[in-house]
C-alpha cells in the first residue's frame, strides 16, 4: 500500500514507480534540492501539464466518444478496454478508467506540491500568482474529469511531506458536491489570480481557460446564471475568435490558433511526445497508402454510419471531420468512412502525431453560453450565439425555436461540432439524455447493448479497491 500511495501522490512527475523506489524519497527530494526558483517551479508546472497527454492521447476520446453512437471499433482484435467502451458495459478493470484515475490524481499531486511550497520561496508576487492559479486550474481540471466519471472520489488538497502523512490522510471517497465546491473554489481563485497575466502559450491555464471550465463546470451543474456571467465575460474579453477554417483547427500546424483557449501540445519525433490518433481513426488496412511508408491504421475508434449522416447537407464540418475512401497502394480508393480530426498525415510512425489536442475552444464557449441562455429562459438570444457556429459551417441560421426544439438542435449541434473530441458522453450525460439516446441507438442498429442507470458513472478501478478497501465500489458493478 505505502509503495503504491507514495508513488502516486509524491512521485517526480517523470519517474516511475520503480525509479523512485531506488532512490531518495520524492519528499526529500522536494524539500532539499527542488522547489527554489522560478525555475524549478516553471519545470515543475512543465512536467504536469505533460500528464494530460496520456490523458487525452486515448482514455478520453474512448470515453467520450467509443461509448456512443458516434464511434465504434472497426477492427478483428480489440482490447477487453476498448470492447468495454464500445459495447457500454464498463468493468472495474478498465484500462482507460485505470488511466483516468491514475492520471488525474498524479496531476493532482503535483498540483498539491506546487502549491504548498510557493510560500516558502523568494518570488515576485506575479510569478507567485502565476504559479499558483495554473496549479489549482490543474487540479480542478483533473477532479472535474473524476467527479463526472465516477461521483464521489477521494479529495486530497495538501501535500504530503513523509510516508506517515499519507497513511494518516483521509482517503475515503466524498460527496459529489464536495468536489463541486472544490473545484469551484479553486477556479474562481484561479481567475483572479491569473486575471491580467501574459500567457506566453495556449498550453498552459490563462484567465480565460480557467472562466472557460468553470463555465462548463457551472452548465453542468445546472447553475445556469452563473454559467451565463463567466462565459460572457470570455466572449467579452474578444480575447478568442471562430477559426473561420474549421479543418485548420485539426490539422498541422494548430498551434495557438485563435480560437483555442487550452490546447495538449504533441510533438512528432520526439519518443513518447506523439499521439496516436492517427492510428487510432483510421481504418485496419494493410493496403493503405495514406501515410508515409503505408502505414496501416488500427480501426479502434471509427465513425458509426449514423455519426457520418449527423451532418446537415453542405456543412462544411464533415469533410474536415470524415473521410469517405482510402487511397490503396494500387493507387486506387476504396470506400471507408474514418475520422480525419488530429490525424497527422505527415507521419508514418504509429504514436508519433505532431497535432495539438485542443481540450477547450471558443466555439464551445458560444454553444455553452447559448445554451445556458436557454435554459433561462433567452430562446431568441441563445439563438444568435448557435447561429455563429452554425455560419461558420456554412449552414442557415435556425429561428423561431422553442425552449425544448432548442435543447434538441443544441445536442445535434454539439455531437457533429465536437465529433472525436471527447465530448459526447459528457454532454448526453450532462443533459440526462445519455440513456434514452444511446439506447435508441443500440436498438436501432439491431444490437443488445443497454445504458443502465448506475452506468451513467463508472465503477472505481478495481486496482485502487485492491490497495484502499476503503474507496468500496459504485453502486451496479
Amino acid at each position: 500500500m505505502k509503495k503504491y500511495i507514495i508513488c502516486v501522490f509524491m512521485g517526480v512527475a517523470l519517474a516511475s514507480c520503480s525509479d523512485f523506489l531506488q532512490l531518495q524519497p520524492e519528499y526529500q527530494i522536494n524539500e532539499n534540492s527542488f522547489y527554489k526558483s522560478a525555475k524549478d517551479f516553471e519545470t515543475a508546472l512543465v512536467g504536469n501539464y505533460a500528464g494530460l497527454q496520456g490523458l487525452h492521447n486515448a482514455s478520453i476520446v474512448n470515453l467520450g466518444d467509443l461509448t456512443t453512437d458516434n464511434a465504434e471499433i472497426k477492427w478483428t482484435s480489440p482490447t477487453i478496454a476498448e470492447t468495454e467502451a464500445d459495447e457500454m458495459n464498463p468493468t472495474a478493470s478498465n484500462d482507460f478508467l485505470n488511466t483516468v484515475w491514475s492520471t488525474c490524481f498524479a496531476t493532482i499531486a503535483r498540483s498539491n506540491n506546487i502549491l504548498s511550497r510557493l510560500d516558502a520561496v523568494t518570488l515576485t508576487d506575479a510569478q507567485k500568482n502565476q504559479y499558483k492559479g495554473e496549479s489549482l486550474f490543474l487540479r480542478a481540471y483533473s477532479y472535474f474529469y473524476l467527479v463526472r466519471l465516477f461521483g464521489n472520489v477521494p479529495i486530497v488538497d495538501v501535500s504530503f511531506r513523509s510516508p506517515n502523512e499519507i497513511m494518516d490522510f483521509d482517503m475515503t471517497r466524498k460527496p459529489v458536491a464536495e468536489v463541486y465546491s472544490l473545484i469551484t473554489k479553486d477556479l474562481t481563485e484561479a481567475a483572479g489570480l491569473l486575471n491580467g497575466i501574459s500567457i506566453p502559450s495556449k498550453s498552459q491555464a490563462s484567465a480565460g481557460a480557467v472562466k472557460t471550465l468553470l463555465g462548463k463546470v457551472y452548465l453542468t451543474n445546472k447553475q445556469f446564471d452563473l454559467a451565463k456571467g463567466v462565459l460572457k465575460e470570455v466572449i467579452d474579453s474578444k480575447t478568442y475568435s471562430l477559426n473561420p477554417d474549421y479543418k485548420k483547427l485539426f490539422t498541422n500546424g494548430n498551434d495557438e490558433h485563435q480560437e483555442s483557449i487550452f490546447e495538449v501540445k504533441y510533438l512528432s519525433g520526439n519518443v513518447g511526445e506523439g499521439n496516436s490518433f492517427s492510428s487510432i481513426f483510421t481504418p485496419a488496412r494493410f493496403d493503405m497508402a495514406i501515410f508515409p511508408g503505408n502505414m496501416q491504421g488500427s480501426g479502434r475508434v471509427l465513425p458509426t454510419r449514423q455519426m457520418a449522416a449527423a451532418y446537415e447537407a453542405k456543412d462544411l464540418r464533415r469533410p474536415a471531420s470524415i473521410g469517405d475512401s482510402v487511397k490503396l497502394v494500387t493507387g486506387k480508393y476504396e470506400k471507408e468512412i474514418y475520422g480525419l480530426k488530429f490525424v497527422d498525415f505527415t507521419t508514418g510512425i504509429v504514436g508519433d502525431g505532431g497535432i495539438n489536442f485542443t481540450a477547450l475552444r471558443y466555439a464551445d464557449v458560444l454553444l455553452m453560453y447559448a445554451e445556458a441562455l436557454n435554459e433561462t429562459n433567452g430562446t431568441t438570444e441563445a439563438l444568435t450565439y448557435l447561429n455563429l457556429v452554425r455560419t461558420r459551417a456554412g449552414l442557415p441560421a435556425l429561428a423561431g425555436l422553442s425552449k425544448t426544439d432548442f435543447q434538441l438542435a443544441m445536442e445535434r449541434e454539439r455531437r457533429v461540432e465536437f465529433f472525436l473530441e471527447g465530448h459526447r458522453w459528457f454532454d448526453l450525460v450532462r443533459t440526462g439524455r445519455a440513456q434514452e439516446v444511446l439506447n435508441k441507438y443500440f436498438k436501432d442498429t439491431g444490437l443488445s447493448f443497454t445504458v443502465a442507470a448506475h452506468e451513467l458513472i463508472m465503477p472505481i478501478p478495481l486496482r485502487e479497491i485492491d490497495i484502499n478497501p476503503k474507496l468500496g465500489q459504485n453502486p451496479g458493478y
